[in-house]
């Protein structure tokens, strides 16, 4: 096969009739090739954002487990790193990308059992930048730290209930955290915010009875007290009762959360682990840019990704809500979201019909949806949020047909590779969808060898 070349008409015209054009965009990461013309495709949510193609720099990645979202992930990641773009990867379940972060030099934080532990009380990088600014901006700072760890607190408690706090319940919490932020030396833990509610200071009283509850303040408090108490006792306990042990640095060439000792059974310590991971990160995030707007530190640009989407979406208990509070940020700080899960469904899994519609709000809000192998069915669910035209379903359900019976595994005893794997549609909007075959590197496969564990047990 002669070599390929690319170019202006310009620049090829000597090799006429020999060329071929394309109207795909040529801006971002190189990911592969189109399946319909061969041409080279290259894509991210930053780079198109930044060429105004799309108006959210963020991407929600679809598909089914084997077929390539993670491995595209890190051809995004890898690509936007040479470009001055760090990765923040905010809860590594298996891991996919612990030696890729190591590889660009970036920093691996451990979090789990006996592995570390997090302090959703710490205001960590924001409370460093708050006092480094100074002024009615450090002050705003503060807030917003405390704001994110009375979401944490909230979601911890969700998830232990399995149900939302009550309104009188948040506001008594707030106060608490106010408190506490006055009151304690050092950084406050979540035995600290107990023993507050237990000592129910004036301000909480006024607080827990503002909202015209009956009754008095340990009727108001207990349900709290004792939820936090449970989080303390129980699963999280190990994980939440301490300081944190590791915080994010803000001048890293990127950062990854290596939660992959959790156990994929436990839903609720997993959950509460990626969301309190995730309001560190973005916590981090907005502290570096606040030290940028204030001129005492350089500007940075960031790609935060946000796989296994449907792990906290499970629970329920009005998670979508606290997700779409912590996760919140100002594209202007540089900050593109790459978010991954299976289908549709895993954001329209839960019971209440109002965390439904604040999950399906994470796929209508992306500014690119990328597509691997999905069965029929949910293709044609996604409709809905993406104008898929049906040459496209039917190309992206065949990516999820399963290997044939006579398939083999490789020499090296690793899982045959499916049929789709490595394929993804990428939509925008009404446009024409473009199929890609993403190709990785020799040195990419050797980072990100999801079968590992095959390979070695066959050895």
């Amino acid at each position: 096969m002669p070599a390929e070349w690319r170019g202006t008409s310009t620049q090829v015209c000597g090799l006429w009739p020999l060329v071929a054009g394309s109207a795909r965009p040529t801006v971002g990461v190189p990911l592969g090739w189109d399946l319909l013309t061969g041409t080279t495709v290259s894509c991210d949510p930053v780079s198109w954002f930044r060429a105004g193609l799309i108006a959210n720099p963020s991407a929600l990645m679809l598909g089914r487990p084997g077929l390539g979202k993670s491995s595209t992930a890190v051809r995004m990641v890898i690509g936007l790193a040479a470009r001055g773009i760090a990765p923040m990867i905010l809860g590594d379940l298996k891991p996919d990308y612990v030696e890729v972060v190591r590889a660009l030099g970036g920093q691996v934080i451990t979090l789990g059992r006996g592995r570390g532990q997090i302090n959703v009380l710490d205001p960590g990088a924001m409370a460093e930048a708050a006092e480094r600014i100074g002024g009615p901006a450090g002050q705003r700072l503060r807030q917003e730290a405390r704001d994110r760890s009375l979401q944490m607190v909230a979601a911890l408690v969700a998830i232990v209930r399995r149900s939302p706090l009550a309104d009188h319940e948040e506001m008594l919490l707030a106060e608490a955290l106010r408190l506490l932020d006055a009151r304690h030396r050092g950084i406050p833990t979540l035995l600290d915010l107990i023993a507050l509610l237990e000592e129910g200071p004036e301000s909480l009283q006024t607080a827990a009875l503002a909202r015209g509850q009956e009754g008095t303040y340990r009727g108001a408090a207990d349900g709290v007290q004792k939820s936090l108490q449970a989080v303390i006792a129980g699963p999280l306990g190990g994980t939440f009762a301490g300081q944190t042990t590791t915080r994010i640095p803000l001048d890293s060439n990127g950062i990854c959360v290596d939660i992959s000792s959790l156990s994929e059974s436990d839903d609720r310590l997993t959950a509460a682990v990626m969301l309190a991971t995730w309001s560190d990160g973005f916590g981090a995030i907005e502290a570096a840019g606040a030290l940028a707007d204030a001129g005492l530190a350089p500007q940075r640009s960031w790609l935060v990704v946000l796989d296994e989407l449907w792990r906290p979406l499970r629970i329920g208990a009005g998670l979508p809500d606290r997700m779409d509070a912590i996760t919140r940020t100002n594209r202007s700080l540089g900050v593109a979201q790459l978010m991954i899960t299976h289908t549709l469904a895993d954001l329209e899994s839960m019971s209440d019909t109002a965390d439904r519609m604040k999950a399906r709000g994470f796929a209508e809000r992306a500014g690119m949806l990328m597509f691997a192998g999905l069965p029929r069915r949910e293709l044609q669910r996604l409709t809905g949020i993406a104008d898929l035209s049906q040459p496209e379903i039917d190309m992206v359900a065949s990516w999820s047909t399963p290997a044939s019976w006579a398939s083999r595994a490789g020499e090296d005893g690793r899982p045959a590779t499916p049929p789709g794997a490595g394929r993804m549609m990428i939509k925008i909007g009404a446009r024409p969808g473009i199929p890609v075959h993403v190709h990785l590197t020799e040195a990419e496969k050797r980072l990100h060898d999801t079968n590992s564990r095959w390979s070695e047990t066959h050895e």
